[in-house]
């Protein structure tokens, strides 16, 4: 055989492996199962705002799409109940004290008349001290009838009792009230500063403020409209704590735990790749799709909510925004 012949031979020999090779690639690439494309949303904490009481939209500082930040007012509201309950809560305060002062207080005049009476007392009982001597004397001596000693004795004993009894009225006023009395009046000044501070409390919660900082994504609340307690004016959502949602039967999970890492494009932003992070891995209440395995016996696989975070942040992202994620841990 000639060289040329040779070279034609080995030609033709390499060109029928080149073709059996991509004849094997394709039939791989045909025969291989395609690509799972597994779409999430883009989350964010959202905050429903409602007053905690009732009262008339009086003042909107902020409209949807405003941001603000934590503590800043965004609604006042209006309510001459309120208003009028926490005047007549001061006034019962004030007439709680008062009560508490006369209870433990005394008026000087009514002390200075118990300390006359006292006086006048003594000076009795002085006077019939002396009656009581002469005529003590005045009987022994048979000068004076047993009847005049007797009554002598009885005044006596009746100034003494008189005396006695004007010592505790003094004592009485003194002292003031009973301490039963003053317990129950110091009672009622704390009940009174409790209603007080619950009127307080209420007014100030017509001042609606952001407990977060976000951004402004609904308004309800239009001005002079009346709201009851628990009725929703805004939305706000966290821009600053933003992930990723994933919704996965859990055949897909295939040992996928907190802290494994995997790459996600954002059609909104050009389908650009961004490497997340799982966060949480939830059990969710209802069941995927219903699939046999192969086991005896056949049962429903439960979904699992996964959570991830971007590794590093984004601009641009918005709650709602789909993502997608070529999934490569599927089951065999």
């Amino acid at each position: 055989m000639t060289a040329a012949s040779k070279k034609s031979s080995a030609l033709r020999a390499s060109i029928g492996v080149a073709a059996l090779v991509a004849l094997a690639i394709v039939l791989w690439f045909a025969t291989r199962p395609p690509a799972l494309s597994v779409q999430g949303e883009v989350t964010a904490n959202r905050v429903d705002l409602s007053p905690r009481v009732a009262g008339r939209i009086a003042k909107l500082a902020v409209n949807v799409g405003d941001n603000v930040k934590q503590n800043d007012v965004i609604a006042e509201l209006e309510s001459p109940e309120l208003a009028a309950g926490l005047l007549a809560a001061r006034a019962a305060l004030n007439v709680a004290k008062a009560d508490f002062d006369r209870v433990n207080s005394t008026r000087p005049e009514t002390i200075d008349a118990r300390k006359a009476d006292v006086a006048a007392a003594q000076a009795d009982v002085i006077l019939y001290q002396e009656i009581y001597r002469r005529q003590a004397q005045l009987v022994k001596t048979g000068n004076s009838p047993q009847q005049m000693f007797d009554e002598a004795t009885r005044n006596l004993e009746a100034a003494t009792r008189k005396l006695e009894a004007a010592q505790a009225q003094m004592r009485l006023v003194e002292k003031g009230a009973s301490d039963e009395e003053k317990a129950l009046s110091a009672a009622q000044v704390k009940q009174a500063e409790a209603t007080l501070g619950q009127r307080i409390t209420d007014v100030e919660e017509l001042t609606i403020r952001a407990p977060i900082s976000g951004q402004v994504t609904t308004r309800v609340a239009e001005l002079g409209e009346n709201f009851s307690a628990g009725a929703p004016l805004y939305s706000l959502i966290d821009l600053n704590d933003l992930w990723f949602t994933f919704n996965l039967r859990e055949d897909l999970l295939a040992g996928l735990k907190v802290g494994d890492t995997f790459e996600v494009s954002i059609p909104a932003l050009g389908s650009k790749a961004l490497t997340v992070s799982v966060s949480t891995i939830n059990v969710q209440g209802q069941f995927a799709t219903w699939r046999a395995t192969r086991a005896t016996g056949d049962f429903d696989l439960r979904t699992f909510e996964v959570r991830a975070k971007p590794v590093v942040r984004v601009g641009g992202l918005r709650p709602g925004m789909s993502v997608i994620v070529a999934w490569n841990r599927q089951a065999s």
